[in-house]
């Protein structure tokens, strides 16, 4: 049984989320995926979406086996439980994959890291699109 985790803020579920755990999914038998905390995201604006509702929203997901809100302390911890034999990296997701695995392998975690190159080019397809369309359409961008 191989168990793919994926992570990310999926701040407001659009198609390119559905895109990259559907890619996910393929790649394995079981996915998992780490709904990332306010307080451990630095790289970019906080969500919108409250973290316990951006959990629901991607538990909802029939592609998705098991969704959990991640550590506010260190990233690595939950993989402890969840023991992932692939870690999925979207397209645009900041983390370079050879340290992503040097960093797994010195906290004595032995998975795979692949980058899922599909992308969804839509005009909607960003949780920053959205809320770029929100505000113009609102008389504020």
């Amino acid at each position: 049984m191989v168990r793919v985790l994926a992570t990310g803020t999926f701040d407001i579920l659009h198609p390119g989320h559905l895109l990259f755990l559907s890619e996910a999914k393929a790649l394995g038998d079981e996915l998992y995926v780490i709904v990332a905390r306010e307080s451990m995201i630095k790289h970019k604006p906080k969500p919108i979406v409250p973290e316990t509702q951006r959990l629901a929203m991607v538990q909802a997901l029939s592609i998705v086996d098991k969704a959990m809100l991640g550590s506010e302390k260190d990233m690595f911890e939950p993989l402890y439980q969840i023991k992932p034999d692939i870690i999925v990296l979207g397209k645009n997701q900041f983390f370079n994959e050879k340290e992503l695995e040097a960093s797994l392998r010195n906290h004595s975690i032995e998975a795979k890291v692949v980058r899922i190159q599909s992308f969804q080019e839509c005009e909607l397809c960003s949780s920053a699109a959205i809320i770029r369309k929100i505000l113009k359409r609102n008389g504020r961008g």
